[in-house]
């Protein structure tokens, strides 16, 4: 795989790209012009950023007011402290008032690292989904980044976008097509499925390639929008896999699996399955590469984690209707 850019440049310059044609697009930043690499975009568009310092409330309330105005707003902070410290302006200023802000999410998951679980975000997946009208996505890509990104400036309804830090494979090919609440196949393969959401997709598809020299055919799809989850995917790789495995930077729960669980439970469908995730003990400290070696979120870890599910047919997961 070739590597690109980390997907927060993609992001700022791409929001530069747009907002230089369209003076409508501001940016409310809680003291990450820098961390949200929007330095190019303060000194080229001087007035259309707003900096409001370390205070996620106000960037809230701030962004949704500028939205009721008719502004295509984009909140930049944190996701930790995006999605904790003004969880209430986001239920009740965003999405109970119907304004579409575009919450950006950055240095999201583990990708703070040894700064630990103060600043991890393994719970926002988990208390945004709670929230009616309220849409989330998490590119895995450079690719996937730009898109969403162009589609959210129109976007008419609020959406949670979230990033990680580090360089990212490019993981799609020059055809490729993207629309929010679409899973995006990256890999056919039908003895097992891994359904990734975000960044550890790349992982996923280096498993793909580890078990394909051990004669084992594992499809991988970008399961890029959480909510709107796109369930025609998701229940037609349930029926055609032998095995399914759900790849996230999140809690086990409230994120992914969790929605696939409840999903397969309620479409009576029974399939291997495992939730490779953030188990709930206290998270691991050290650089994001050294967490996702410990909780399996590497291609070894994920391959063997779908060996044993083809191996054993079961899994602490595996869900089962009684009959």
């Amino acid at each position: 795989m070739v590597i690109g850019r980390p997907n927060l440049e993609v992001f700022a310059e791409t929001l530069l790209h747009l907002a230089q044609a369209n003076r409508d697009i501001l940016v409310v930043t809680g003291d990450s012009r820098g961390s949200g690499k929007l330095g190019p975009f303060g000194k080229a568009l001087p007035e259309q950023i707003v900096e409001v310092g370390i205070a996620e409330q106000s960037l809230v309330g701030i962004s949704a007011g500028l939205a009721s105005a008719g502004k295509k707003v984009f909140a930049v902070s944190p996701a930790c402290f995006l999605t904790a410290r003004a969880l209430e302006q986001i239920k009740n200023d965003v999405a109970y008032s119907d304004n579409p802000v575009k919450l950006i999410g950055i240095s999201a998951g583990v990708s703070y690292g040894a700064l630990g679980s103060t600043h991890h975000s393994l719970h926002d997946f988990a208390a945004l989904q709670a929230i009616n009208n309220l849409d989330i996505v998490a590119p895995a890509d450079n690719f996937e980044t730009a898109a969403v990104i162009r589609a959210a400036v129109s976007y008419p309804r609020p959406i949670y976008i979230r990033f990680g830090k580090k360089p990212m494979a490019n993981l799609h090919d020059a055809d490729s097509e993207f629309e929010i609440g679409k899973a995006i196949p990256l890999i056919e393969g039908d003895d097992v499925t891994f359904l990734a959401i975000g960044e550890p997709a790349a992982q996923a598809v280096m498993a793909s390639k580890l078990l394909a020299g051990q004669g084992v055919a594992a499809g991988v799809i970008s399961i890029h929008t959480l909510k709107p989850l796109d369930t025609a995917a998701l229940l037609a790789a349930a029926r055609r896999s032998k095995a399914i495995i759900t790849v996230e930077e999140h809690s086990v729960y409230g994120g992914l699996g969790s929605a696939l669980a409840a999903l397969l439970m309620e479409e009576g469908i029974c399939v291997p399955f495992k939730s490779v995730a953030v188990p709930d003990d206290y998270t691991a400290t050290g650089r994001q590469s050294v967490i996702f070696r410990h909780y399996g979120i590497s291609p070894q870890g994920l391959s063997q984690a779908a060996l044993h599910l083809l191996e054993k047919g079961s899994v602490s997961t595996e869900i089962r209707i009684s009959p």
